[in-house]
């Protein structure tokens, strides 16, 4: 479905990417790890079409990645809201881009919205909702336009612990409802095994994979409380407490 082949990325003449390869199958997830500053939003905006590799190539069902497409939603860590376009304007703008009709694309927003939890707030404004509730209108508006690729780049990161683990888990429901293939970045060893059917661990610059895990607990809402769980973040550490 999505496959990246040998990607590398220069910039300033320094190498941010190095040899980054992997495959995303229909209905699988992939988080990926590594220190701060080693490339990880780099590799989205590469697979998004939004900046384009030095070396390799990256392909969507066969056909390569050089632009941005209506095929890929990108979920940014500030939510990427426009504050002057109300709730459901902000849903339903990928949908007027493509065409849609105002009646159409509205009521496909509304019913995105509800599926993500959030109801009778169509004609506020970002500024009026919680940071939970802003990305939980980005995830909605990633998800109306039945993209065929998700990218999401360190989500909820900036929200506090149980709304990060609740946004986990609405994100999850919806995946499983539209089962969208996402690629997920993030800093979180514990969101990776909640959200990762496969973690790849990146090392530092350069970036590049170094190890690929699977988990068998991916889709498990009670996931945190396993000994799987506690396995493969033992695991996780051991391999990243040398790289960051």
């Amino acid at each position: 479905m999505l496959t990246a082949e040998n990607l590398g990325k220069l910039y300033n003449g320094q190498a941010v990417l190095e040899n980054v390869s992997f495959s995303l199958g229909q209905e699988e997830t992939l988080a990926v790890v590594g220190p701060s500053g080693c490339g990880k939003t780099t590799l989205l905006y590469l697979l998004s079409g939004l900046a384009a590799p030095d070396t390799g190539r990256a392909l969507l069902e066969g056909r390569p990645i050089n632009a941005p497409s209506s095929d890929i939603s990108i979920i940014l860590q500030d939510y990427g809201l426009l504050p002057w376009r109300t709730v459901i304007d902000n849903v339903a703008l990928g949908l007027k881009v493509q065409g849609v009709g105002r009646k159409e694309r509205m009521a496909q927003a509304r019913a995105q919205l509800t599926e993500v939890g959030i109801i009778g707030r169509d004609d506020d404004y970002p500024a009026n909702l919680s940071g939970g509730e802003q990305q939980r209108v980005a995830i909605a508006r990633a998800f109306v336009t039945r993209p065929r690729l998700m990218l999401l780049d360190e989500p909820f990161s900036s929200l506090d612990a149980l709304t990060r683990e609740r946004l986990q888990r609405a994100l999850l429901d919806v995946w499983k409802v539209r089962k969208v293939p996402f690629v997920l970045v993030t800093h979180s060893l514990e969101e990776a095994v909640v959200l990762g059917k496969r973690i790849m661990v990146m090392s530092g610059r350069p970036a590049s994979p170094v190890a690929v895990f699977d988990n068998p607990g991916f889709g498990d809402a009670s996931i945190r409380d396993t000994e799987a769980c506690f396995s493969l973040l033992k695991k996780l550490r051991h391999t990243v407490e040398d790289l960051w």
